[in-house]
């Protein structure tokens, strides 16, 4: 099979030959009434918005530093511990990081960048992972778990990288963008279910045991017909398709509860840790009225901002507009969020979701890119000192967003 993948921004597009027999797996979705921004209550906890997808809203620009504080983490670069950055769990005490390329490894860094331990457990054995699609850290009971979607299985670690179990994905399902949960059970998503169009009225969020992988809580999310965030294309003339996959993040942890998204939904629901759901953003108008579908996702949720984003489809891709709702104010605006720690105006796409909810976003920063910024002089503060230090050929350095203390 001739296979392509080119990567955008906020958008995935794989090119698939048809003459071959295909099966489309493993591939993350990495991804106020009219014009205004009326709040409306029942109770605290009743407490939603409404976004009109359609509405143009004023335009605001914002420093992150001045709502938000950030910390910088030089990842300790040695020939053990040379590696992409890939962030894929933060704790108390830990960072789990891998490779970009598929080469098994996995890092275990403390909080202040120290390298602690690296392993490799990828193989094709009952005790191996043949591909990591996700890693999850539980600080609490000292494991990781590594979604190995090609085998369809969970397999769990301590955190010297001696193996524990395994946890086969439930029937029907495939389990990607896991999440801790509580301390004996973890939160998944089903993300395979926006390929089948055909999939009736079921939800893809799952609560399921650490133990075993059974299935705790089956959340349901009501949706009249199943609407996917990926546009299929013929290419030219030839038997190929395209297919262009939004990514959004389903799953967002908020104030010790779940922000979760369904696209085939008109509500973005909050669940809370007793599986209750309540409304948490509404969207106007409904997503059954449309021909050509304006999806709603929520990005990065702080005290002060929502920050949303609208994908419209066409007839490509997905036309992306950034969306902020600020609480303080009641109001929405379309927004660009700037870098404070950057002299010149460097603007932050806030793609990496982060599944420790006292840190609200994360991202990476390539060495070389700070090393040319600082003969530039294009740096302050913190940053600057850190870029003064580093080598063009050094790891990654991790920016951590959190609330103001």
């Amino acid at each position: 099979m001739n296979e392509r993948k080119l990567f955008f921004d906020c958008e995935h597009t794989f090119l698939i030959d048809m003459k071959n027999e295909i099966m489309i797996s493993g591939i993350s979705l990495l991804m106020m009434t009219g014009c205004g921004g009326n709040r409306q209550f029942g109770n605290e906890n009743d407490t939603f918005i409404t976004v009109d997808v359609h509405a143009n809203y004023p335009k605001k620009e914002l420093i992150l530093q001045d709502f938000m504080d950030v910390e910088y983490i030089t990842l300790e670069t040695t020939d053990e511990f040379l590696c992409q950055g890939i962030v894929q769990d933060i704790g108390e005490n830990f960072i789990v990081v891998k490779n970009q390329i598929l080469d098994g490894d996995i890092f275990i860094f403390d909080r202040n960048g120290n390298g602690i331990r690296k392993f490799n457990r990828r193989g094709g054995g009952g005790k191996e992972y043949i591909n990591i699609f996700g890693i999850t850290l539980d600080e609490d009971n000292s494991e990781i778990f590594v979604d190995d979607s090609q085998s369809k299985k969970i397999m769990v670690y301590d955190l010297f990288g001696i193996f524990k179990r395994n946890i086969r994905y439930s029937e029907g399902y495939r389990h990607t963008n896991i999440y801790n949960f509580d301390r004996d059970n973890l939160l998944c998503d089903d993300m395979s279910m926006g390929f089948d169009q055909a999939t009736p009225n079921n939800s893809p969020f799952i609560i399921i045991s650490k133990q075993d992988g059974s299935i705790v809580h089956n959340i349901q999310i009501p949706y009249v017909q199943r609407k996917s965030p990926i546009i299929t294309r013929q290419i030219g003339g030839s038997s190929g398709i395209a297919i262009t996959v939004y990514k959004h993040f389903s799953i967002i942890p908020y104030h010790e509860n779940w922000i979760l998204t369904e696209p085939s939904s008109d509500t973005i629901f909050k669940l809370l840790p007793d599986y209750s759901m309540i409304p948490f953003i509404v969207r106007t108008p409904s997503i059954e009225s449309m021909n050509l579908e304006v999806f709603l996702f929520p990005k990065i949720l702080t005290d002060r901002y929502y920050f949303i984003e609208t994908a419209k489809k066409e007839e490509r891709g997905f036309k992306k507009t950034d969306l902020m709702y600020d609480i303080q104010e009641n109001t929405i605006y379309e927004y660009s969020l700037y870098n404070g720690d950057y002299t010149n105006k460097q603007r932050i796409n806030m793609t990496w979701e982060t599944k420790n909810d006292g840190i609200i976003y994360w991202q990476k920063i390539e060495a070389f890119e700070l090393v040319e910024s600082y003969k530039k002089e294009e740096l302050k503060g913190k940053l600057k000192e850190i870029a003064a230090k580093l080598d063009e050929e050094d790891n990654p350095v991790i920016m951590l967003v959190k609330s103001k203390k």
